[in-house]
C-alpha cells in the first residue's frame, strides 16, 4: 500500500525557519515524482516544489524560489522541504504527494493535478 506521511508543521516567527519531511512507504522513491504542495483557507491548493524521480530536477513556486529548498534521502524514503524566511502569507496546510514517474526521469510537475497519492498534511502557522 502506497503512503505518504508529512511532519514538520509548527508555528514560527517571519523570517525563521522550518523543515517538513515526507516519509513514503510502499514504494521507492527511484521512480516516483515527489511535491510538496499547500492549501491556504479559502485558497485552491498550490504548487510549491517538486523533486524528479532521479532526484536531478526540481521545480519552484516562484513566490517561494530562493527561500525553500527541496532535497531526499532515498535511504530513508523520505523527501524533505526546507524553508526559510518564512512570511505570514507561507501560512497554509503543506501536502506530500506523489506519482509514478513513468520512467521519464526529469519529468517534476509542480500542478497538484499530475498527483495521485496524498498525505493528510501538516499546519505551517507564520505569525508573530
Amino acid at each position: 500500500q502506497l503512503q505518504v506521511v508529512e511532519s514538520g508543521g509548527g508555528l514560527v516567527q517571519p523570517g525563521g525557519s522550518l523543515r517538513l519531511s515526507c516519509v513514503v512507504s510502499g514504494f521507492t522513491l527511484d521512480y516516483y515524482v515527489i511535491g510538496w504542495f499547500r492549501q491556504a483557507p479559502g485558497k485552491e491548493r498550490e504548487g510549491v516544489s517538486s523533486i524528479s524521480s532521479n532526484g536531478a530536477s526540481t521545480n519552484y513556486a516562484d513566490s517561494v524560489k530562493g527561500r525553500f529548498t527541496i532535497s531526499r534521502d532515498t535511504a530513508k524514503n523520505t523527501v524533505y522541504l526546507q524553508m526559510n524566511s518564512l512570511k505570514p502569507e507561507d501560512t497554509a496546510v503543506y501536502y506530500c504527494a506523489a506519482v509514478f514517474a513513468h520512467y521519464h526521469d526529469d519529468y517534476a510537475p509542480i500542478s497538484p493535478n499530475e498527483y495521485e497519492y496524498w498525505g493528510q498534511g501538516t499546519q505551517v502557522t507564520v505569525s508573530s
